[in-house]
């Protein structure tokens, strides 16, 4: 990937977030499901289960790296097992996308110890997005605890995100697992579909400027 000499001067960017969100524009919402099934490791062999989820996406204010623009989603996954109470999977994170490269990123955090970028490209207008990670890499990788290293390494991460004609959105989430005593890798895998049960929340600064305009127009 080739990057601009100037790595200083910021681009303008537009206050409304939602209208510049690209393919990350249907994520945009709150979504909830009763549906998930996750496949993980346990001692006897793989564990299914079926799982419920509620993952908020809020817009954020444009984001700058010098010359690099992002719009993004700042993100809340609570996952639930069927069969507890207790919070199952807890992430928190940013979708962004940079209109100028149609770079697509998903940042994660997971309160067990492990963070992740992922990276991939799309249209503004695909239906479909796939991003991926690798322990490793030093600009899309996967970082986690020591213990995590030990018992359950993570090598790869892959995420692939479908856009559903009803209006809901799909994904299938893959991690490569390298689990202490057993030769083979392990397949993690999670899958759900999500149904919308609230709009977004405009960006900040989108909300200031419609909160002036309303106040001159008063």
């Amino acid at each position: 990937m080739k990057f601009p000499k100037d790595i200083f001067t910021e681009q303008d960017a537009d206050p409304d977030t939602l209208a510049n969100l690209g393919p990350l524009r249907r994520l945009a919402g709150i979504w909830e499901s009763r549906k998930g099934v996750d496949i993980n490791p346990k001692a006897k062999g793989p564990e299914r289960r079926r799982f419920s989820e509620r993952i908020e996406l809020q817009p954020i204010d444009a984001q700058s790296n010098g010359p690099q623009l992002f719009y993004g989603l700042r993100y809340h996954t609570r996952i639930l097992a069927s069969d507890e109470d207790a919070t199952f999977h807890d992430q928190t994170g940013y979708w962004l996308w940079e209109p100028a490269t149609a770079l697509v990123q998903q940042t994660l955090s997971i309160p067990r110890g492990q963070v992740a970028i992922a990276a991939g490209h799309a249209r503004a207008n695909a239906n479909r997005l796939v991003l991926t990670a690798r322990r490793g890499d030093t600009g899309y990788g996967i970082c986690s605890s020591a213990f995590l290293e030990y018992a359950f390494r993570t090598d790869s991460y892959r995420i692939e995100v479908v856009f559903n004609r009803n209006g809901s959105w799909s994904y299938v989430l893959d991690t490569m697992l390298k689990v202490r005593g057993r030769a083979a890798a392990f397949l993690h895998r999670d899958r759900n579909t999500l149904v919308k049960v609230a709009e977004p929340t405009p960006n900040p600064l989108a909300l200031l400027l419609r909160k002036r305009a309303a106040t001159k127009r008063g």
